[in-house]
């Protein structure tokens, strides 16, 4: 048999009176200490599961095996007393975010790991082997996938009707998250909605990762491995559970990237003064009244003691889909060459902001003194990560910065079903 593109699952999810006690920020986006204090009231927060080392003495490696363990053990309680309830039968969940006047639909599915090993689920970043590493023990540890891996794809019709239907019912649960985001999850067990979903994105080409490279390769890695070690005599089927891993995919047209900006601790032994004129071959340079939010791309924002300027691209953007993003075009023509900053994934000298934190903390990083100078960035569109992914080429680091995230322990992917 082979495993569609997308697959119903029997989803393990929060009674709906619980629902709000049980959903969590994504377990990447907070550390140790935040989490503990988000938590420490809370005993029935997802964090219990995703960020077990708040339950351990302070200090404890984060990668010790008594971590893992304390998650497990965390999950195994809220099913036994029924926080956590397993759906009966396999179903697709529709999960809409909505910040602000911005809303999405999308469908939770189990994603093929077949599909993602073949480049047709489509990845746009390197990954590191460390934090894939931490997911691949995290999902064997509690079997089950715990964090969704962020989707976009292409609009289809019959996804787009069924997605209708389903948003004028009433809803399993909503959540309002301590940000304002709004999650809501319907439960779609309707086998004929099953099917057309299933059938839309069977006939897609490609469907694209935004946001869980590390998760998705942990997925394929436990895939692997239990797929090794099946006894001979009972190989593993090829629609078993942990050849699909849990996903949340979005129409791309829906979806919102927002600017992921850089500071910069010095100025390579530049006075402000002479930066400013090591840019001008690159640049148009003017200073400007208020912030320099960039319009379009291929200009940047640069915060400079207490002044704005405004820098616009002279030369045009070679046509490979990596070298011509804004981030590349920054390193390439700027942090490199002025500043000696190369490698962005190593190099201290450097920091980013994203999100929705805004420029007001760009001038505070600056302000503080504790950077010289920011960047204000242009994000960049669905367009140019399709473009990347399908030239099998990945995007610099920090680069996409989506808005608004995934909540945990909306619905998560058990792996001892079949």
């Amino acid at each position: 048999m082979t495993v569609p593109l997308l697959r119903p699952f029997p989803g393990l999810r929060p009674s709906p009176d619980h629902a709000a006690d049980v959903a969590a920020p994504p377990y990447d986006v907070l550390s140790s200490d935040e989490a503990r204090a988000m938590a420490a009231d809370k005993p029935l927060s997802f964090l219990h599961i995703s960020k077990p080392e708040i339950d351990l003495p302070e200090g404890t490696d984060v990668h010790s095996p008594a971590v893992y363990a304390k998650g497990a053990e965390n999950l195994k309680a809220l099913i036994d007393s029924g926080v956590l309830v397993r759906d009966a039968k396999p179903c697709f969940y529709v999960y809409r975010l909505s910040m602000g006047k911005h809303a999405q639909n999308g469908i939770v599915g189990g994603g093929s790991v077949a599909a993602y090993d073949s480049n047709r689920i489509r990845k746009h970043e390197f990954t590191r082997p460390d934090k894939e590493d931490d997911r691949v023990r995290q999902i064997d540890a509690c079997d089950a996938q715990t964090g969704p891996v962020l989707l976009a794809h292409r609009n289809h019709p019959d996804i787009a009707a069924v997605i209708a239907v389903m948003i004028r019912r009433r809803p399993a649960y909503t959540v309002i998250a301590p940000d304002g985001v709004i999650h809501t999850l319907w439960v779609m067990d309707d086998e004929a909605m099953i099917d057309k979903v299933t059938a839309a994105f069977d006939s897609m080409d490609a469907i694209y990762i935004a946001d869980g490279h590390h998760r998705s390769a942990a997925a394929s890695r436990v895939a692997a491995s239990r797929r090794a070690g099946a006894p001979p005599s009972d190989a593993a089927p090829s629609d078993a559970a942990h050849e699909s891993f849990l996903v949340v995919t979005f129409p791309m047209e829906e979806m919102m990237i927002l600017d992921y900006n850089r500071v910069v601790r010095d100025l390579n032994g530049l006075d402000p003064a002479q930066f400013l004129r090591a840019l001008e071959p690159e640049f148009e340079v003017a200073a400007i009244t208020g912030l320099a939010r960039p319009a379009a791309p291929r200009s940047f924002g640069l915060y400079l003691e207490g002044q704005w300027y405004r820098l616009i691209l002279r030369n045009p953007p070679p046509l490979d889909p990596v070298a011509r993003l804004d981030v590349s075009l920054l390193t390439d023509r700027l942090l490199g060459p002025v500043l000696g900053i190369h490698d962005l994934r190593s190099d201290k000298r450097i920091d980013f902001v994203g999100g929705r934190r805004g420029l007001g903390e760009l001038e505070k990083r600056v302000d503080s003194g504790e950077m010289a100078a920011a960047f204000a960035m242009f994000p960049p569109q669905m367009r140019d990560l399709v473009a990347v992914a399908d030239a099998g080429l990945v995007m610099p680091p920090k680069s996409t910065w989506f808005e608004p995230k995934l909540a945990d322990g909306m619905v998560s992917y058990p792996l001892d079903w079949s």
